[in-house]
């Protein structure tokens, strides 16, 4: 039987210069039956037209904050490290993606790069921009339920998980502000940001704010989201 390849976006060390990849989201995507690559951190539209031809999804990871430059914003004190390659490679990733009906999901960093992508906006950072007494940045152990978010019925996220509520991990810095117009929501927390989207007009590229990574092991509906993207590969 052939496999599904999805392309799992890389992770970039600064300080190191390094790649480096958190096993988690290579071993949520085996363990639903995929087969995953990770792509090296280019630019060069040559290199990735070849990863858009023998991949059938992509996952784009978390990591560096997305560049407000993105998303036409000034870059204020408090936002984090940014990574323009990658911020370049991976939005011409997922607009080809997109284009070729590839299927996409975007964790944490990959949910706020979907939106700016689109034409969305995103909080630089939530203790300074978004009052709430949630704590998005949770400490270890990261397989725990943070906070609850509401599933949002007739979405996506809804059919695949048939519940209007669940409980999720958390730990990020920024987060989807303006939702983009090629975007609708699919989940809020109850301090209402929101924590999914996806894309109405594609077959599957949805996004989400927590860390199924590092959750799918324990918790069944991180299970059932990851198997949702690969089995629509």
């Amino acid at each position: 039987m052939k496999r599904k390849v999805i392309g799992v976006m890389p992770l970039y060390d600064d300080e190191r210069e390094s790649y480096w990849m958190l096993p988690g989201y290579i071993n949520m995507l085996e363990a639903a039956g995929a087969v995953p690559v990770m792509l090296p951190l280019t630019s060069n539209k040559d290199e990735l037209d070849y990863f858009l031809e023998i991949c059938g999804g992509f996952l784009l990871t978390g990591g560096h904050d997305v560049s407000p430059s993105l998303y036409g914003a000034q870059e204020e004190i408090w936002c984090g490290s940014c990574c323009g390659e990658r911020d370049e490679m991976e939005e011409y990733i997922l607009k080809c993606a997109v284009d070729r009906g590839r299927s996409v999901l975007g964790i944490c960093r990959g949910i706020q790069l979907m939106n700016a992508v689109y034409g969305g906006t995103l909080y630089q950072d939530l203790e300074k921009e978004y009052m709430s007494s949630i704590d998005h940045h949770m400490k270890p152990p990261y397989d725990r339920t943070a906070h609850m978010n509401l599933v949002k019925k007739d979405t996506p996220l809804f059919d695949i998980l048939k519940k209007e509520q669940i409980g999720v991990n958390s730990y990020h810095h920024q987060a989807v502000k303006d939702v983009s117009p090629s975007f609708q929501t699919m989940a809020v927390s109850e301090d209402g940001l929101v924590e999914g989207i996806y894309m109405p007009s594609a077959r599957f590229v949805m996004g989400v704010q927590w860390h199924p990574e590092f959750s799918y092991g324990s918790d069944e509906n991180s299970r059932k989201l990851v198997k949702a993207f690969v089995t629509s590969v």
